[in-house]
């Protein structure tokens, strides 16, 4: 028998045949070329190894004593339903291998067995499972990317956010996501393509807030070689490259009237020309936008198709604002902690209690987006093992004495936190105040404020 090819984690081989001469000469070769191997007499012992172990392949003789190996292929089967199974037969019942073939076995052998046909079929399964195995991984990788799990709250406004997820997420309904900047809404379009049937396939973003209505069309279609001025090559557009999975349409309230209505005929008829062309392309996908804006108020002033608005709110997501869901903030906080102090290499434990009150009171006004970046930077500045105010990029908020409910400890306290969030610039304090600079340096006096 030929050298088998070695795998990194060498197949695990049983035999079972009820004849000793057959046993033992391909355990002995299997173990000889590098694979782990056992072997069985009957269906009864072979059952008893399946208990302690696990095989990757098996050799099973369609003659058993007792259970015949038909019989013994199904309860293997039931056991562990992507194991390999190849049937050893005699001349006379080929039409039975065949037969187990049907049943769900690999492949079979007749007696005597050729050692060179052995060998070119466990190296041929041994690429196959090789195969499979990183194709499993990449396809959790991708999962675990952009899981549901990602979004971190328990808040009932995000709860909410979950159901309609898991909900509409098996389907091919298009979905508008809504909410303010900053909330996530790439992030549960993301969450919604991966746990859909086409999540094998891409999730192609289009930002149609950062383009002009002619290179947002070029970006939508495509264009052919020469179709304008710079057009050196024929360029795939993003509906195409989404054939197959989905396209996520990000601030889709910017789309420009003639944008809108090919925008419209795309969704209608899943077809398009290239820019310059005439080739009419097919493209299967799923549609998810999102928007910040008031889409209703822009169909009433003409300024946004009705029809197209009907066709892409067919399922809608709001997102509430992080100043609506504080409970989120500490799960969010220490999830962006977590994995962004590893990233850093550097091991910060928490927060102090009192940046903490701080990330809870403080409104957001960038939402998610800008909790991040505040927890980064507050990393990099960071010097202790816990997070202080001191770290934090936002504007910390002076305390008012219990006994002192004055109007005077209203206003030191108010003057202090405009201060700190326009970083002591007199001049943009004092806009924000509406006061004058001289009164906000009197006040400033008045009152011993300090940076």
């Amino acid at each position: 028998m030929n050298n088998l090819k070695k795998a990194e984690k060498p197949l695990s081989i049983l035999v079972v045949d009820d004849e000793l001469s057959v046993r033992d000469s391909l355990t002995k070769w299997f173990v000889e070329d590098g694979y782990k191997a056992d072997s069985a007499c009957d269906a009864k012992d072979a059952l008893k190894k399946f208990q302690k172990k696990r095989w990757d392949v098996v050799f099973l003789d369609i003659k058993l004593p007792g259970m015949d190996g038909m019989e013994l292929q199904q309860r293997i089967k039931s056991i562990e339903p992507n194991i390999v199974i190849i049937m050893i037969t005699a001349y006379a019942s080929v039409e039975t291998a065949v037969k187990s073939l049907k049943e769900g076995a690999y492949d079979y052998v007749t007696k005597p067995v050729d050692p060179d046909y052995l060998s070119h079929l466990l190296n041929k399964i041994t690429v196959q499972r090789r195969i499979l195995s990183e194709n499993i991984q990449l396809k959790e990788r991708i999962q675990e990317l952009y899981e549901v799990d990602q979004i971190v709250g328990e808040s009932p406004a995000i709860l909410k956010v979950f159901e309609l997820i898991k909900a509409v997420a098996p389907t091919d309904t298009t979905v508008m996501i809504r909410g303010e900047s900053g909330t996530g809404k790439e992030l549960i379009a993301r969450a919604i393509h991966s746990n859909s049937s086409r999540r094998y396939h891409p999730i192609i973003t289009i930002n149609c807030g950062g383009l002009s209505e002619g290179l947002l069309e070029s970006e939508f279609f495509g264009h052919e070689k020469g179709a304008f001025t710079g057009a050196l090559y024929r360029r795939k557009g993003k509906f195409e490259m989404a054939d197959g999975g989905t396209i996520f349409l990000d601030e889709v309230g910017n789309i420009g009237a003639k944008t809108q209505m090919d925008l419209l005929r795309v969704i209608e008829t899943k077809q398009f020309t290239r820019v310059g062309g005439n080739e009419v392309i097919k493209v299967d996908f799923r549609l998810i936008c999102a928007t910040n804006q008031d889409l209703e108020l822009a169909v009433k002033e003409r300024s946004f198709r009705e029809d197209l608005y009907y066709r892409l709110n067919v399922f809608s997501v709001f997102i509430a604002p992080l100043r609506e869901r504080s409970t989120d903030i500490p799960l969010l906080t220490d999830y962006f902690l977590k994995r962004l102090s590893a990233s850093m290499n550097k091991p910060i434990k928490g927060f102090t209690s009192e940046a903490m009150e701080l990330l809870k009171k403080y409104d957001w006004p960038g939402n998610v987006r800008e909790l991040r970046n505040a927890i980064e930077r507050a990393i990099v500045v960071g010097k202790g093992n816990y997070i202080t105010v001191s770290d934090l990029p936002i504007p910390s908020f002076p305390k008012i004495s219990p006994e002192d409910k004055s109007l005077e400890a209203v206003e030191k306290a108010h003057i202090q936190s405009i201060l700190e969030e326009m970083g002591w610039n007199i001049t943009r304090a004092a806009e924000s105040l509406k006061i004058d600079r001289t009164t906000l340096y009197n006040k400033i006096e008045k009152y011993g404020l300090r940076k």
